[in-house]
């Protein structure tokens, strides 16, 4: 098995959220994963950690991410293989959301009465529940099953692993629901989570609302944990699909791109009903 290499960068987090959202942001990420994290007791602190296949150069990755200059602290070393499997099962705890609780196989014993699980592992596609974009559409979720809402006709777009979808399954399990992706390998890992959590939904490859699924199609919740900048881009084709009177629930953009993407929906004639910021995600 090949060795991994893990980057792992110190600092301020303004500077890493922003490497964060370029790394999301980028068609192909230089890392096969990464994650960030708040340091314990200091919001203002954090880091970030990314894992290589190779030995790469750490500078020039840096540079790429707009962090050097920054006055960062930075390791990069092997990781040792028992390390690997720590980080992949004890590094990724379950997720509380609302109701919901996110885990991995490793967690699934200890799910208490009253609770929603969603089975996701971590793999290639985003969406296991430990950003706070996902957590956010999931307590979205939670709050608007129990004011009452009866969505018939839901989309994951942008769907990742699923979990918005299979969450969506869970709490309205007579819904018509459709997840779509540009990434052939997320719609596949989505159609795998939607077995593996007993919740059939109809999972498409789909670059655009031009897509054949689309047609004469629309909904009553619309749910996009994308990017600011496709978000907006998006926004006359979303409104397009929104029955009149539906609901859209829109994440994956930082605090500070929040008004940009919501005048872009309220220009398509939507009212902002609700705004929730958790680390700095909205």
């Amino acid at each position: 098995m090949s060795t991994l290499w893990r980057l792992r960068i110190d600092g301020s987090i303004a500077p890493l959220k922003a490497a964060d959202a370029r790394l999301a942001a980028m068609d192909a990420a230089p890392a096969v994963s990464w994650s960030l994290f708040e340091a314990e007791g200091d919001a203002t602190r954090g880091y970030l950690e990314l894992l290589f296949t190779d030995r790469v150069d750490e500078q020039a990755i840096l540079s790429e991410l707009g962090l050097d200059g920054e006055g960062l602290e930075v390791g990069f070393a092997p990781l040792p293989e028992e390390d690997w499997v720590m980080l992949s099962l004890q590094g990724l705890p379950a997720v509380a959301a609302g109701r919901f609780v996110v885990y991995g196989e490793h967690e699934k014993d200890k799910l208490k009465d009253g609770q929603i699980g969603l089975w996701i592992e971590a793999g290639p596609a985003f969406g296991t529940g430990h950003h706070g974009t996902t957590r956010g559409c999931l307590e979205a979720l939670d709050r608007l099953h129990l004011d009452g809402l009866a969505p018939q006709r839901i989309l994951d777009l942008g769907t990742g692993s699923g979990l918005l979808a299979i969450a969506a399954r869970k709490l309205w399990p007579q819904a018509e629901i459709l997840a779509t992706d540009i990434d052939p390998e997320s719609v596949e890992e989505t159609l795998v989570n939607a077995e593996k959590n007993e919740t059939p939904l109809k999972a498409v490859t789909a670059d655009g609302f031009d897509h054949a699924v689309f047609k004469g199609r629309t909904f009553d919740l619309v749910l996009a944990n994308i990017l600011a900048g496709p978000l907006i881009h998006l926004a006359p084709e979303v409104a397009k699909v929104t029955e009149p009177g539906g609901l859209v629930v829109l994440s994956g953009l930082l605090e500070e791109q929040a008004d940009g993407v919501s005048e872009a929906y309220v220009a398509q004639g939507m009212t902002l009903k609700a705004r929730e910021v958790i680390e700095g995600w909205g």
